[in-house]
């Protein structure tokens, strides 16, 4: 599977209540909760992602509240992939439980830029800068996580199972 986006950036302790705001937390609706992705520390993000892009973070990326909101809103918005030096630990989870590919690598969180192209292949966890032409290597998930990401999320994979 290889996702491939313009980078949108962020640093260090980003959380959930960033991601998305308490105030919005009432409605279950996908397209509701993307619109309002990361508008307290980004009020241009939801007016510039597209579909496939990439957000990247620093350390303790989805820190705070365990909602699965958060990255709900992330996917819903068009993102692709988020990659980031570190994930809270329950929003890794979550990630994963609703079908967001995620990978943690620290040198490309630090390295990639705001705007950079970045191809990712969670395959091999290669992270290429298709704007500086570095590249950077994480630890690829194991296959059976590889295929709730490309099953949409954990429940989806397991009706596949019944």
């Amino acid at each position: 599977m290889i996702a491939q986006g313009k980078v949108h950036k962020y640093g260090d302790n980003v959380d959930t209540d960033v991601i998305i705001p308490a105030r919005y937390l009432n409605t279950s609706k996908h397209e509701e909760l993307a619109a309002h992705c990361m508008e307290d520390i980004d009020k241009d993000f939801v007016n510039n992602v597209k579909a496939g892009d990439i957000m990247v973070a620093e350390k303790n990326f989805g820190c705070g509240s365990s909602r699965e909101h958060a990255p709900i809103a992330i996917k819903a918005s068009g993102i692709s992939c988020v990659i980031a030096s570190t994930f809270a630990r329950i929003f890794y989870r979550n990630a994963i439980n609703i079908g967001l590919a995620i990978l943690e690598c620290d040198e490309a969180a630090r390295d990639i830029k705001n705007g950079d192209e970045v191809k990712v292949d969670f395959d091999t966890g290669l992270i290429e800068n298709l704007t500086t032409g570095k590249t950077y290597q994480a630890e690829p998930f194991p296959p059976f996580i590889q295929n709730i990401i490309e099953k949409g999320g954990l429940l989806n994979s397991i009706k596949d199972r019944l």
